[in-house]
């Protein structure tokens, strides 16, 4: 069953509009199999040695094959020299949706688009399938199960064993994509971090605490921070600290772009072990912000979240805002609503009483509600508003 991805009508749009488009986003996440549906153009994949050398080495030649059509050029970082080259077709042809280019890397891949491809690119990120997505296949996934087995396309469309497919994805990831970005002697080194950095998803990013943990110092987690953010797999959540005068936490939070493979990381191996897993809450709730985040990347949006936290320990989970409109957001995964549950989004709300608010509880439970205070959802509920 083909899948109808919610950023198709973003790529159509760009297409109209740019003569170049750029869909980046992790490996696997469905990048190739969407823009072939939609443009119908030679297709070209950079993995391919042969395909890559012509490329590398004779650009000119590689490119006379698109001139007419353009192209659809599939890991483009493994020749970013081709951007130049691009450049001189779209001026010439001046013509939109010419080339659509795909890439998981976004530091090898954006470092040539910004020099060669500026004002002539538009440029999307696609994630793992969001939960309305999912829901064209299955409509029945228990909330242990979607953490379990994370958004990633392929483990859904094809019914993978969870825990292999990850596997398989990791070892992948290790042995080409860190050793393309950085030269590390032991790799057993960053495996140790990588896990690390699982079992902190939606705490607090201490370098420091990273770096004795792992045994490296915290000039190198910082770059390797900055490989697993080019490479997809986890990104920074920011503090939100304007207009407030409260001693606020400035440091980020960290969380993966897909719960399965965080889970995975956290050597869970079957749907069972989430359910009394220490780390449920967690994952829950860097599940949540995903789907945030994947509605925003597929209107072609960049995100305008933040979390709110101080020395007091008054915390919100997700702060969005857009204009002077704050939605306050908590986050659990209890199945039980509980009035403390909005404790800390009415003190926010009042530090920003100037601002227009809005105040939300996600939670796991079926019962919702909502009043001139507060709304009271499911997180199903909450995806499924960005289904349209």
């Amino acid at each position: 069953m083909i899948v109808q991805r919610q950023i198709e009508t973003e790529i159509r749009e760009a297409m109209a509009n740019y003569p170049v488009v750029i869909i980046t986003g992790a490996r696997q996440t469905g990048k190739t199999t969407v823009v072939r549906q939609i443009a119908d153009k030679p297709y070209f994949n950079l993995e391919n040695p042969d395909t890559r050398e012509l490329a590398i080495n004779d650009p000119r030649l590689f490119l006379s094959k698109t001139k007419h059509k353009g192209a659809i050029i599939d890991e483009f970082q493994r020749a970013p020299d081709l951007a130049s080259y691009i450049q001189v077709i779209a001026d010439e042809k001046d013509e939109n949706g010419m080339f659509i280019l795909t890439g998981s890397n976004n530091f090898l891949l954006m470092e040539k688009v910004s020099q060669s491809l500026a004002g002539r690119a538009a440029i999307l990120k696609l994630m793992p399938f969001s939960y309305p997505e999912l829901l064209q296949l299955n409509d029945r996934f228990s909330t242990d199960e979607l953490l379990y087995k994370g958004f990633y396309p392929a483990i859904h469309a094809k019914k993978l064993a969870p825990t292999k497919s990850y596997s398989y994805y990791y070892q992948t990831y290790i042995e080409r994509d860190v050793r393309q970005l950085i030269n590390i002697k032991d790799m057993s080194l960053f495996q140790r971090f990588i896990k690390l950095c699982a079992g902190r998803s939606g705490q607090l990013l201490n370098y420091d605490q990273l770096a004795s943990e792992t045994g490296v110092t915290g000039k190198v987690i910082k770059s390797w921070i900055s490989v697993l953010e080019a490479s997809y797999i986890v990104y920074l959540l920011p503090s939100y600290f304007e207009n407030i005068k409260k001693r606020v936490i400035k440091s980020p939070k960290l969380y993966f772009y897909d719960v399965g493979f965080a889970a995975y990381l956290l050597n869970i191996e079957e749907e069972k072990h989430i359910e009394s897993h220490p780390l449920r809450g967690q994952l829950f709730e860097n599940m949540v912000i995903n789907e945030y985040l994947k509605h925003r990347h597929n209107k072609g949006m960049e995100s305008n979240a933040w979390f709110y936290r101080d020395n007091h320990r008054n915390e919100v989970d997700l702060l969005i805002q857009t204009g002077n409109h704050y939605e306050l957001i908590e986050i659990k995964s209890a199945d039980t609503y509980h009035t403390a549950f909005r404790k800390n989004l009415d003190w926010l709300a009042r530090q920003l009483s100037s601002k227009s608010i809005n105040k939300t509880v996600i939670y796991d439970g079926t019962q919702e509600w909502e009043n001139d205070e507060i709304r009271i959802v499911n997180f199903r509920t909450f995806a499924q508003n960005f289904s349209n």
